[in-house]
């Protein structure tokens, strides 16, 4: 096309665009602005009502502008004004069928399945101009296809313009899609289109440049008018020769990016193999099928997810357009070039992780920036679980580009000039609005990480309106996590959080008081809702550290886990909870877990009480036995008749645990109640010790191994043996001096106690005077205890369900 310009030296140049941004073309001459970019156009009054016109450096549209600029050929672009097409009031509803894709109607003519591979046989890789034909084929195409009313009206306002032109110029190009060639070149009465012109209601409309992506382009992305490989037909218009080879060459820098083995002899026998194709396809060269094929069998090792890495880094592309700083834009806009720049954060169109630190001083203000940009619904990033536990200092998000973002910086310009102004105002308006408890407290929580200062006050006066009149406890227990939340981490962030104490405290109060009513005669439903409201509270009042809530707290649920008549929901989830905490012992709660499970109650309640108890993992039943052989023996109990309705509360709460907890479930059970682990395992001390270093530099304290130690029978799942004892209770140990003869096997004991009266229960990894170890859950070694543990013996040892065992 451009040979053809330089060719005929039009005296104009009119291209299918919205005519308001005639103003903006001159930019294409500044260096800043690199395709792919994007016209933006939006209406003043209503900047959500906007639209897109996209341009890459391979678009037809984007050569010409930039070769008329270059030459100084004025260009004009001539589509319908947006100001007049914004408010087409077409019914789209009941618009007439027509070629989605007219190349890929020419393209099925000549016998091919895909358009885009007919256009580079006929088109790119001849490089010869068909613009005869394409029109030809054109006209055939729409003299059969019902019209479109609305490319009516554009096609009507394009020919008056260039009957306009034609008044005064000879030499005219025109620049638009092939569909619209046959309506321009066909002759039409001027009161015909004036008719399809008359009475257009116009609205005042902006246009700007914007950057753009190539993700944005592909067909498959919105844009219908794109292609689905932008990247690929880049790299067809950009490389001078040795096209194939190139694109290879770049694929295998892909993969190699991402760890894949690739070498220059891959590149070469792929090369020859995508010749190879297509010279049996009969092709003139080879396309992107051909080198997609040879990379995938070549390079890839026929691996899909490779070829789909390609696709996407090379065939899609990831590429972000920019435009000048000193475009026009919304003041909104500037605002966030400038913050951006200031914290080292650059918009990219492809996704990847940023982890921040909130001790370092610029960490703190992306993090705000990112919070800020959220309130104006403008998600450039999401927060993603934090993969090392709930640490306060650290924030982990997913940060990624898009183009539309533009269209919301327009829309967040009515709420102030800058990110903060804007970002405040917007808040004070939701809390105005706010008609449940829970939406201020979480507008609280977002002034703290936003560190909107100047909303904080309105924001706290409009959540003690909303707390003194809301009496609905599902509401209050909604409200609790957030202001939890933000009293824990405002001093990280070195946020004012005063005022925010007594309203938490004065909020569990009126929790607590009105929990025990808000729990009577329950459905399925509203005890689901309850569960999950008295778990967010309980994890609230474990932030707040107050000993004094925490006490109000588990009182309050110690009474009401209590009542008869509890929905089994909540009731199971209670009891786990206060377990815990610490107030139960194993004993109360197989008493406790029994009474649902007897042949009195429905199983539907029994199974409601398990999903609650169970809730969140089954550590316990590999770990307690009887336990486990309770809820055994109340499945193989319950009547055929009634399983079928417990089914779905049962997947739901088995289908929760991870899947080594299901296995270690399964294996506890397939070996019976009391069977034993069997097999002796010998632990090369050596080896053991040589891990010592890293594990005392990752506690902190200094580690050695015990001398005199002898490997040790490992006992079964859960149990432990003094000398020759036999198994005792989940966590249990014999505290009996290891003899030759076998000791007397003790009784059972409870869930995390000892077998003697010198044994007490202790926390996961406690330690006992100088004897450091490490112990089983609710276990702990005695001073003068046996080694008969796992570990005791050589020091390290291991067992079937618990790994490696370190006594330190």
């Amino acid at each position: 096309m451009v040979r053809e310009l330089d060719r005929q030296r039009p005296e104009v140049l009119l291209i299918e665009g919205p005519p308001e941004a005639d103003d903006l073309v001159r930019w294409a001459a500044d260096g800043g602005l690199r395709p792919p970019v994007a016209l933006l156009g939006y209406a003043v009054d209503d900047p959500g009502r906007a639209a897109f016109w996209p341009f890459a450096v391979f678009s037809p549209e984007w050569q010409a502008i930039t070769w008329a600029v270059r030459n100084g050929i004025r260009v004009r672009f001539f589509d319908l004004p947006y100001a007049q097409s914004i408010d087409l009031d077409l019914d789209r509803g009941r618009r007439p069928a027509r070629p989605v894709d007219p190349i890929g109607e020419l393209a099925d003519a000549a016998g091919y399945d895909d358009p885009e591979r007919w256009w580079e046989d006929v088109v790119e890789h001849r490089g010869v101009p068909v613009f005869a034909a394409i029109e030809e084929a054109m006209t055939a195409i729409r003299d059969s296809a019902e019209e479109d009313p609305r490319d009516l009206v554009r096609e009507a306002h394009m020919r008056q313009v260039l009957r306009e032109e034609k008044r005064r110029h000879d030499e005219i190009a025109v620049v638009c899609g092939a569909w619209h060639v046959p309506a321009l070149a066909r002759k039409v009465p001027v009161k015909d289109d004036t008719a399809l012109l008359k009475s257009r209601r116009k609205t005042k409309v902006a246009f700007t440049w914007v950057p753009w992506t190539y993700g944005r382009l592909a067909s498959g992305s919105g844009y219908g008018a794109g292609v689905r490989s932008p990247g690929w037909y880049h790299h067809l218009f950009t490389a001078a020769d040795e096209v194939v080879p190139r694109w290879l060459v770049d694929a295998a820098g892909v993969l190699r990016s991402e760890g894949v083995p690739t070498s220059s002899a891959h590149v070469i026998e792929a090369t020859r193999l995508a010749e190879a194709l297509a010279t049996l396809r009969g092709r003139p060269l080879a396309g992107l099928a051909e080198v997609t094929e040879a990379a995938e069998a070549v390079m890839c090792d026929g691996e899909p997810l490779r070829t789909e890495l390609i696709a996407r880094r090379l065939v899609v592309g990831e590429r972000l357009g920019a435009v000048p700083d000193d475009m026009p834009a919304v003041p909104l806009a500037r605002d966030l070039a400038a913050q951006q720049r200031a914290v080292r954060l650059k918009p990219e169109p492809a996704g990847r992780s940023l982890e921040l630190d909130l001790r370092r001083e610029i960490d703190v203000k992306r993090s705000r920036l990112l919070h800020r940009l959220r309130t104006l619904e403008l998600p450039w990033g999401e927060r993603t679980p934090g993969r090392r536990g709930t640490g306060t200092f650290r924030e982990e998000w997913r940060i990624q580009w898009q183009p539309e973002f533009a269209v919301r910086l327009v829309e967040g310009s009515m709420w102030g000039t800058t990110v903060a102004a804007a970002a405040t105002a917007r808040v004070v308006r939701r809390a105005a609005a706010a008609t449940t408890l829970g939406e201020v407290t979480e507008l609280v929580e977002i002034c703290l990480l936003a560190d909107l200062e100047d909303a904080y006050p309105q924001v706290l006066a409009a959540l003690d309106t909303r707390a003194a009149l809301d009496a609905d406890v599902h509401h209050l227990m909604a409200a609790l996590p957030a202001l939890a939340r933000t009293l824990r981490y405002g001093d990280v962030r070195r946020t004012d959080v005063s005022g925010l104490e007594s309203v938490t405290a004065g909020l569990l109060g009126r929790i607590c008081a009105g929990l025990p009513s808000a729990a009577g005669s329950l459905s399925d439903e509203a005890a689901r809702d309850l569960r999950d409201g008295m778990d967010g509270v309980h994890q609230a009042v474990a932030l707040l550290d107050d000993e004094r809530l925490r006490e109000l707290w588990l009182s309050t649920i110690t009474s009401l886990a209590a009542r008869p008549g509890l929905h089994g929901l909540p009731a199971g989830r209670l009891t786990r909870l206060l377990l815990d905490a610490g107030r139960l012992d194993g004993a109360e709660v197989r008493r406790r877990l029994r009474l649902p499970l007897t042949a009195g109650s429905t199983p539907a309640h029994g199974a409601a009480w398990v999903e609650g108890f169970l809730a969140g993992g089954g550590l316990l039943l590999v770990h307690d036995e009887a336990l486990l052989s309770l809820v055994d023996e109340w499945l193989a109990d319950i009547p055929a008749e009634s399983f079928e309705d417990v089914l779905p509360l049962l997947r739901r709460t088995f289908g929760g645990f991870d899947a080594g907890e299901r296995r270690a479930v399964g294996e506890r059970i397939a070996r019976g109640p009391g069977a034993a682990a069997t097999g002796v395992t010998v632990i090369d001390r050596e080896r053991a010790a040589s891990a010592l270093p890293a594990l005392a530099s990752l506690l902190g304290r200094s580690l050695s191994v015990r001398s005199g130690a002898v490997p040790a029978t490992p006992p079964d799942l859960g149990t432990r043996q003094g000398g020759g004892g036999e198994p005792s209770d989940l966590g249990a140990r014999q505290g009996t001096a290891p003899s030759p003869s076998p000791a007397p096997a003790p009784a059972p004991a409870d869930l995390g106690a000892r077998s003697d009266a010198r044994a007490a229960p202790a926390d996961l990894g406690t330690r006992h005077g100088t004897d450091h170890k490490f112990a089983d859950r609710g276990a702990r070694s005695e001073a003068g205890a046996s080694p008969a543990d796992l570990g005791a013996g050589a020091g390290l040892s291991t067992r079937p369900d618990r790994g490696v065992r370190r006594v330190l």
